[in-house]
């Protein structure tokens, strides 16, 4: 049990607050802040203190642009490159054994996002399952998911994988501290949506992850990002380009450029190549053969990730949230066209999309080309070595069918964390839909849990297999169904994200 707000870490004592009904700590450091000769470097052990450490408020978000750290109505948390930290929230009601441990992973496409967005704060699914709840940050865009290893010289190495480096030493945390907060270091389960739920993937993929997390659950994965060794390099030099810099002065300028500037660079190139490839996302983790030895989707699906229970899943409607907001999927048929491989590719798929071309059906093959796609074949790859659980979230409340969103991307993030109680959650039922929001915030948290306490999900919703593929529909009400689209499951077949392919001019 944890009876105080004080608890002493490895690297000292921290003291948290304490709620009506948990306990937090916000911005606990896991990693010596990454700045100066830091910067672009693994991350380094904390700096042990003396005294107590108040950690009540939340200190800074990655570094990224402004928008990215919006936590609430005109309200943005500071970015800076010192935010290697991570929160922890536990019940405030004592528990004589250790709780299971949940780790969130923040999306964002690698480029934005923060562990302090209220969405996330979890004190709900915590208290519902008598768990502990970690979230964390870790460097992006920039700073974590860009290769300068060629700019490397004997007085300064520049790192590779940094981003997901950060998400190991993270997990390394826990497995030495999250005892003291109550939680059980040997059960311990990493979940993430969107780009975090890439990360996942990722993290099933890394060796120096093996045995620090027991259970997985990747929700809206784009599964098969990864840059080549070759591809990232080509991207840091336009990126390094981008900065103002040569080659011979590349070292120098990473060094000492302000961290604003890198970042606009770095964001600069990231949009002229979105525009350029559909498809390809070049903010991602890079297989550089040794801290990454394989694209995530390929160590899956040829039996080389970690061997660990999986939940893995999509929405629906996964591509209205970026028709709409995001300017970055290939949502439309010309967009989409240059992001298959050849005219054969495009003909099956405009077949099993009835109204392609027309716009709907263009969003819908475009969100299913990033998220559903490689999700299934991971699914079914990860499958032939451990057990593996699929789904797919179908509801909506009215008033996302009314915009125009319906199962939109990162919607299912809503019942997780089951906010369907809060203003939030009942401006988005005014219309219609409470009854439903809280029947599918049960089918999630009662599965995500149960997965979390014993490795699997409820006994209603049986293993995926490839002979039968079972998938659990989180719906009102929730249903079972066999190789759902399996026509397009057949026509994206041998499809995969574009690479470089040449100069980007």
């Amino acid at each position: 049990m944890v009876a105080s707000t004080d608890i002493k870490t490895a690297d000292g004592v921290v003291r948290g607050r304490r709620g009506r009904r948990v306990l937090r700590w916000r911005s606990l450091p896991y990693a010596a802040p990454p700045v100066g000769e830091l910067r672009f470097r693994a991350p380094q052990p904390v700096e042990p203190w003396a005294g107590v450490r108040e950690s009540t408020e939340f200190g800074f978000a990655a570094m990224q642009h402004r928008a990215g750290a919006r936590i609430g109505p005109r309200r943005y948390q500071p970015t800076h490159e010192d935010s290697l930290t991570l929160n922890v929230t536990v019940p405030a009601t004592p528990s004589a054994a250790p709780r299971p441990v949940l780790v969130f992973i923040h999306g964002g496409g690698y480029l934005t996002g923060t562990s302090a967005l209220g969405l996330y704060s979890g004190g709900r699914l915590a208290v519902r399952g008598d768990a502990v709840l970690v979230s964390l940050n870790y460097r992006l865009g920039a700073f974590g998911y860009v290769d300068f290893g060629e700019f490397s010289t004997p007085a300064h190495s520049f790192e590779s994988n940094l981003g997901l480096r950060d998400q190991v030493a993270a997990l390394a945390w826990v497995r030495t501290n999250i005892a003291a907060f109550g939680g059980d270091p040997g059960n311990v389960t990493i979940f993430g949506e969107s780009a975090g739920a890439h990360a996942v993937l990722s993290l099933l993929a890394t060796p120096t992850s093996k045995g620090l997390f027991h259970q997985a659950i990747s929700q809206s994965p784009p599964a098969d990002w990864a840059m080549t060794a070759d591809d990232a390099r080509q991207f840091a030099r336009r990126c390094v380009d981008a900065l103002g810099a040569t080659p011979d002065t590349a070292a120098e300028a990473l060094l000492t450029a302000s961290a604003n500037d890198i970042r606009r660079a770095v964001d600069r190139t990231s949009n002229r190549v979105l525009r350029e490839r559909r498809g390809l996302f070049p903010v991602a983790p890079m297989v550089d053969g040794d801290f990454l030895p394989q694209a995530p989707i390929d160590a899956i699906t040829e039996g080389n990730a970690h061997r660990v229970p999986l939940i893995i899943g999509t929405n629906r409607d996964e591509g209205t949230l970026f028709a709409k907001f995001a300017d970055s999927l290939p949502t439309t048929p010309e967009r989409l066209r240059a992001a298959l491989p050849d005219d054969d590719a495009e003909s099956r798929i405009a077949a099993v999309y009835p109204g392609y071309p027309a716009s709907r059906a263009a969003v819908r093959a475009g969100g299913d080309f990033v998220f559903w796609r490689p999700s299934v074949t991971a699914m079914a790859g990860h499958s032939r070595y451990a057990p593996t659980y699929a789904y797919r979230y179908d509801f909506a409340p009215r008033s996302l069918h009314l915009a125009g969103l319906g199962a939109t991307h990162a919607s299912d993030l809503i019942p997780v964390f089951g906010v369907g109680e809060t203003p939030f959650g009942r401006a988005i039922t005014a219309a219609g839909g409470r009854r439903g929001l809280q029947a599918v915030t049960h089918q999630f948290q009662d599965n995500w849990l149960a997965f979390a306490r014993t490795g699997a999900p409820l006994p209603s919703w049986p293993a995926y297999t490839e002979s039968r593929r079972t998938t659990l529909i989180i719906d009102a009400p929730t249903r079972l169904e066999h190789d759902p689209d399996k026509a397009k499951r057949l026509a994206w077949q041998g499809v995969r994200v574009p690479t470089l392919a040449g100069p980007i001019t």
